[in-house]
């Protein structure tokens, strides 16, 4: 009989267990510090977020372990384990935690309640570190729920804001539902298979009696279906720019990133770790999803209208949903050779949180001035903001694929190769056309930037954490742009 009692390794469990531990402290310290202090809480919050991100340092050999069945099992069963891939994809919710931190403490100081706002954050921050690590189900579906939770309520903050209010109560019942369906498909896996541990799910798949088959596998496939909820793949996409334009801006930004992480991590977890069997079921469907999910999005971003109210913000989420595609062709190609195409994801979503990031701190920056933030209101930014302008642009081509945002073409070469490598040439060539379709709504934006302004330019005064995360985000660019055998070396990587 297999034994319950396991094993607890303090460090490897540090970084998610800090970033709780302060969401706590700042919930408790709202209670008590004056309103003309809150300001304090942001810079706390702050700090165990850069504190969490040191904690991943001394797990660096990604050699870690913990919540481990002591009896002796046909496979090692843990609930946590700190591989490669946990450190990476914790590394970015983290980071983009502490970006999106920067971006806020303007704004709870002068629109959103703080105390609220950085637990909230700190929580969501807390449920997307511990997701990637999760090796069973039932802390996946948790980790999950921890992350989202706190999410419909960031971005339903704005009160009294009717739009907030419509984004928010969109994203919840999308997530439930989703929610509900992955449950489903969980109840099922572990009927047909006695177990929640991934690496035995894996390994019990392969010979579930006949008369469960068939229950396995709508397992799998309702499983799967919950998480395309998770990382708006199409046809579950339809929250997304609602969402976003309602939301305070930080926390779209937040989504963009961490949100989408979240979705994409888990995805990788239940198909590669724990159906590597029905490859043949999923692995069709996440190729016809990518095709689906780039073109939708490409198509919707193509068509806003440059002079229309959100327009920008609107961009930005149609443009999410297409890079949701990219990032999904990797996940389907792993079904046609091996889980080392997984890096190629890993290496995209890295390269699209700093690039997206920054984007989101741009149009936060431009939001002071221009509360409606239509694409129209960039024109001549380059007159009044010469740095602004050049990181947006900077921003925009990586996103494009376009130099000199060398990262964010190696990023897309690596996406492009991992389907060639496995035999997916038409799924290559569709993303090739949507590359393309792509490159004119970024172009077009970019190009906007250095036109004459039709009238005097407007100055957009900085503050200071938001002049921080542009500047982060345009170094960490460069600095991989001058390293694009970054994106190389981690399609080459075996992350588990």
């Amino acid at each position: 009989m297999t034994s319950l009692v396991q094993s607890v390794d303090w460090l490897t469990i540090a970084p998610p267990t800090l970033t709780a531990a302060v969401a706590l402290v700042v919930l408790v310290a709202d209670l008590f510090v004056p309103e003309e202090r809150k300001q304090l809480l942001g810079w706390t919050a702050i700090g165990g977020l850069t504190a969490a991100l040191a904690l991943l340092l001394p797990l660096r050999s990604g050699d870690r372990q913990t919540f481990c069945l002591t009896a002796d099992t046909r496979v090692q069963a843990c609930s946590y384990t700190a591989d490669h891939f946990t450190l990476v994809i914790q590394l970015l919710v983290l980071a983009g935690a502490l970006l999106t931190a920067l971006l806020s403490l303007d704004a709870t100081r002068e629109r959103l309640p703080a105390g609220e706002y950085w637990f909230l954050l700190l929580s969501s921050a807390a449920g997307a570190a511990l997701l990637p690590a999760s090796r069973d189900l039932a802390t996946l579906v948790v980790a999950l729920e921890v992350a989202s939770l706190p999410a419909f309520a960031l971005v339903g903050l704005k009160r009294g804001d009717r739009m907030s209010g419509e984004a928010a109560l969109k994203f919840f019942l999308s997530s439930v539902t989703a929610t509900a369906v992955t449950l489903l498909g969980v109840s099922f896996v572990y009927a047909a298979t006695g177990t929640l541990h991934l690496t035995e799910i894996a390994q019990r798949l392969d010979d579930v009696p006949g008369q469960l088959q068939t229950l396995a596998e709508a397992g799998v496939a309702l499983t799967l279906v919950g998480f395309a909820f998770k990382t708006a793949a199409v046809p579950f996409h339809f929250w997304v720019p609602d969402t976003y334009v309602g939301a305070p801006l930080p926390v779209a930004a937040y989504l963009s990133v961490v949100g989408k992480a979240v979705g994409f991590t888990g995805l990788v977890l239940v198909t590669v770790v724990a159906f590597p069997s029905y490859a043949d079921v999923w692995g069709p469907a996440l190729a016809v999803l990518a095709a689906l999910t780039m073109t939708a999005g490409n198509v919707a971003a193509l068509r806003q209208v440059p002079t229309r109210a959100w327009s920008a913000v609107r961009l930005l989420a149609w443009s999410s949903v297409a890079q949701a595609g990219y990032l999904l062709v990797p996940i389907a190609a792993a079904a046609y050779s091996s889980d080392d195409q997984i890096g190629a994801t890993v290496a995209y979503a890295l390269m699209y949180a700093v690039v997206n990031l920054g984007a989101f701190a741009v149009v936060a920056l431009v939001a002071r001035a221009h509360p409606e933030n239509r694409i129209a209101d960039y024109r001549g930014l380059y007159a009044a903001s010469p740095a602004t302008a050049l990181a947006l642009g900077f921003f925009l081509l990586n996103l494009a694929g376009l130099p000199p945002g060398i990262i964010g073409l190696f990023a897309k070469v690596t996406v492009f190769s991992a389907a060639v490598d496995a035999g997916l040439g038409w799924l290559a060539v569709v993303m090739g056309v949507n590359v393309v379709i792509a490159l004119y709504y970024y172009l077009r934006w970019t190009a906007l930037l250095f036109r004459a302004p039709e009238g005097a330019p407007v100055t957009h005064k900085a503050p200071v954490p938001v002049t921080l995360a542009i500047a982060l985000t345009a170094t960490a660019g460069a600095v991989l742009s001058g390293y694009p055998q970054f994106a190389l070396h981690f399609a080459a990587t075996t992350l588990f």
